[in-house]
């Protein structure tokens, strides 16, 4: 049994890669199916131009005809003759030029409409997955997707369907051409093509397989270098580069032996075959033997000549259709992800309800990250109301499921069961959600654009008033204003900002919003004591007269909040004011760990600042 573990392993592998090409190819030709008429007609295009490519070696002959006759007889040459010959080579040499280019300029247009179409799809998609789906792994799919998946399926879409339709269509009309002056000389100018395919097919073998294994294999190491090097100030401080260093030279090491092993052999089929195919033996095989049959006058010295041009451009044709391939099986894998990313599971719709009121309800609420049903609970049925008006908090241990709740009422994702309902109306039926819910996180998360236009991200329509009481509100417009282009200053271009800076930012725009209902999820939590007081005052401002769910772990922030809630392993343990969780052994040990870290900020109410 242990003795053919390796042979099934290998059967297996073999069979998931044939399964994955298959997948891909239909990938493929799902995305392709939008610009499919653009596609046939840049085929038929590509029929034409390599259907014309005969004209000009038609011309040849007879223009060589007319000059041999009129040296063999010693006359003038036929200039009326040669001219017109040459006035057919040239135009149709350029009319096959135009319609080449026509059918390129057609696929390119299909290109850049596929790729649009590609991108619109996928903003579509992403505008209704949840904001918990958004981890920075499945962001860089996302940045992998629109800048290399579409990338490597421009060729395919392109290219492959006018060079790769030509380079069947031209060798073949060729050919043809070559057996109309003679068989004998048809035979010669393909000579060496079945000896070229016999040892291009070897190598062929398994090339589908290899090729996704490939993929997989560069994916894995693409994705073990962003690791290195993402964690490269963190690994470095710990003097760890030496470990997180070899899992990515592993990862490299494995692809370098895999590509090795494969290449070996087929290089050495590869060089016999293009051998075969070599321009010396090509024109020593049809020059050669074409001599013979002229001595034997059997044939002309044009004929011999344009036949061992035809065998000279066959293989040309042969690099291009091999390359269309390879073209198509990498095509398939980026096809694969990118199909992978636009079924991504998808909130439902919005409805169109309006909350009567601000009051929050969860209702036997349960949540669990992944779509298994198998998967473990990051929450528990949990039930708890936040009065309109009031500042609720959320303490608990790190990993108790805090955060999952905060977001969930902002609909980062949809609960498993239960329901979270604002004013009697749930979440999700919520004609603008975001109208009513706002929230401020850990990561601020600006965007590389004004500070302004940071600030109305939600309230596009805002006036430069509303901006700027916005800013003094959050307590950061002295500080905007300080800055060289003051509200137009652009972040990340033009200037930094620090943690606290940002956080008020964010805060800023918290305000403008003004929504009834707010999460902060440890908006402090990332930034230095002096940042805190000033962040503690601005979300003192934000939070009065709105419904908030409140993350921290200070005491002298929770301790003036209207409702605290114990949360451990994702369940409710107790609820109540903070003199009646006091008793509460869990809550006992949270405050007195929370009163040892405490740098002595002020508390955040729904009133003034105590």
């Amino acid at each position: 049994m242990t003795a053919s573990s390796p042979s099934v392993a290998i059967e297996s592998g073999t069979t998931t890669a044939k399964a994955r090409q298959k997948a891909g190819a239909r990938a493929l030709a799902g995305l392709m199916k939008p610009v499919s008429a653009q596609l046939t007609l840049a085929r038929l295009l590509a029929v034409m131009s390599g259907t014309l490519a005969v004209v000009p070696y038609i011309a040849l002959v007879r223009i060589g005809e007319a000059l041999l006759a009129a040296h063999t007889a010693g006359t003038d040459v036929d200039g009326g003759e040669v001219g017109r010959w040459l006035r057919i080579l040239l135009g149709a040499f350029g009319l096959r030029l135009l319609i080449y280019f026509v059918a390129l300029f057609v696929t390119h247009l299909a290109d850049a409409r596929l790729g649009h179409l590609i991108q619109l799809r996928m903003v579509r998609r992403f505008a209704r997955v949840p904001l918990a789906w958004f981890t920075s792994t499945n962001s860089g799919r996302v940045r992998k997707a629109l800048q290399d998946e579409i990338g490597t399926i421009h060729h395919l879409i392109a290219h492959q369907p006018v060079d790769g339709t030509n380079a069947v269509v031209m060798p073949l009309a060729l050919t043809v051409y070559a057996f109309v002056i003679d068989w004998r000389l048809g035979l010669l100018s393909i000579a060496t093509l079945p000896l070229y395919v016999a040892a291009m097919t070897l190598s062929m073998i398994g090339m589908g397989e290899k090729t996704v294994e490939m993929d997989q294999r560069l994916s894995t190491v693409s994705a073990r270098m962003v690791e290195f090097v993402t964690g490269i100030s963190v690994v470095k401080a710990f003097g760890r580069v030496g470990k997180a260093h070899r899992s990515y030279q592993e990862a490299a090491d494995e692809f370098n032996h895999f590509y090795y092993e494969w290449v070996k052999p087929l290089i050495r089929v590869s060089a016999l075959g293009t051998s075969f195919l070599a321009v010396p033996l090509v024109l020593l095989i049809n020059i050669g033997v074409g001599s013979v049959l002229v001595h034997g006058g059997s044939v002309t010295v044009a004929d011999v000549l344009v036949t061992a041009l035809i065998a000279l451009l066959i293989p040309h044709a042969l690099e291009v259709l091999m390359h269309s391939m390879w073209s198509q099986q990498l095509a398939g894998g980026a096809a694969l992800r990118l199909a992978a990313l636009l079924e991504t599971p998808a909130l439902p719709d919005q409805g169109a309800k309006t909350p009567v009121s601000h009051e929050v309800v969860f209702d036997r609420v349960s949540y669990s990250y992944g779509a298994d049903a198998a998967a473990a609970l990051a929450i528990e049925q949990v039930s708890f109301t936040l009065r309109a008006g009031t500042v609720t908090a959320l303490v608990g241990p790190s990993g108790s499921g805090k955060s999952t709740i905060a977001t969930l009422l902002a609909r980062f994702d949809d609960p498993r069961s239960g329901t979270i309902s604002i004013g009697g109306v749930a979440v999700a039926e919520i004609a603008d959600l975001y109208a009513q819910v706002g929230f401020v996180l850990q990561d601020p998360q600006l965007l590389a654009i004004s500070i302004r236009d940071n600030i109305v991200l939600g309230c596009p329509g805002a006036t430069d008033e509303q901006v700027r009481e916005a800013a003094r509100a959050a307590q950061v417009l002295d500080e905007i204003d300080a800055l060289p282009r003051g509200f137009d200053t652009v972040y990340g271009t033009d200037t930094g900002l620090s943690g606290g800076q940002a956080q008020r930012i964010s805060i800023a725009r918290a305000l403008l919003v003004d929504a009834p209902v707010l999460v902060l999820d440890e908006a402090t939590a990332l930034t230095d004591p002096e940042s805190q007081h000033e962040i503690q005052q601005a979300l003192s401002a934000l939070v009065r007269g709105r419904t908030v769910l409140l993350i921290a772990h200070r005491p002298e922030v929770i301790k003036g909040v209207d409702q605290i809630i114990l949360i451990e392993s994702g369940r409710i343990l107790a609820a109540g004011t903070h003199d009646e969780l006091l008793p509460q052994p869990g809550y006992a040990r949270l405050w007195e760990s929370g009163i040892e870290a405490s740098t002595g900020n002020r508390a955040l109410t729904t009133g003034d600042p105590r």
